[in-house]
């Protein structure tokens, strides 16, 4: 039985219809199981963003739903960056669970939806086109000296639901061992 814990809600929930870097807040997004936002322009079962399409348009889609937990927003504003839900493309912002700490394969459930995590966000050369030095201060290095990835991670949808702010957010852990989180 996969380890069970509840802390987080849901802060803000946002999608857009075209690709645009950044999303528009809403009352509430619908998840659809092996598509991703309803009404997003990432929805679908293979690739929806531009430069994967472009080099292979069959590909699965890892990244149907972007998470953010809004504690970075905190830390960008330490850095001199506003950065409002929605702002750098994510369709939910979580509060109260450290996202980046969770491993490969870890379920996030929100009522009756279910996202599967498959990876990290690789902070792109968008953030930094949206407002000048954004990239960079989504980078950190750990105490190793590895690479941190702070823009948030995509996950696929297991069963559908509708998310709204407010919702509380269960995270299931995967069986040992537990894989960290790559760039997908």
């Amino acid at each position: 039985m996969p380890e069970l814990i509840s802390e987080g809600r849901v802060v803000s929930v946002a999608r857009d219809d075209a690709h645009r870097f950044s999303k528009v807040p809403a009352e509430s997004i619908t998840l659809l199981a092996g598509l991703g936002v309803e009404g997003d322009a990432h929805c679908g079962v293979t690739v929806k963003h531009r430069s994967r399409v472009a080099r292979d348009p069959t590909q699965p889609n890892l990244r149907q739903v972007h998470f953010v937990q809004a504690e970075l927003f905190a830390e960008l504003a330490g850095k001199g960056f506003a950065i409002m839900p929605g702002e750098i493309g994510e369709n939910i912002t979580t509060g109260g669970i450290d996202l980046l700490a969770l491993p490969t394969g870890t379920v996030i459930r929100i009522g009756a939806a279910a996202v599967e995590i498959t990876g990290l966000r690789n902070p792109c050369q968008q953030l930094n086109d949206h407002k000048d030095g954004l990239t960079h201060a989504v980078l950190d290095r750990d105490a190793a000296g590895n690479l941190v990835r702070k823009a948030g991670i995509m996950g696929i949808v297991r069963a559908g639901g509708t998310v709204k702010p407010g919702d509380s957010i269960r995270i299931e852990l995967p069986p040992l061992p537990h894989r960290p989180l790559e760039k997908v």
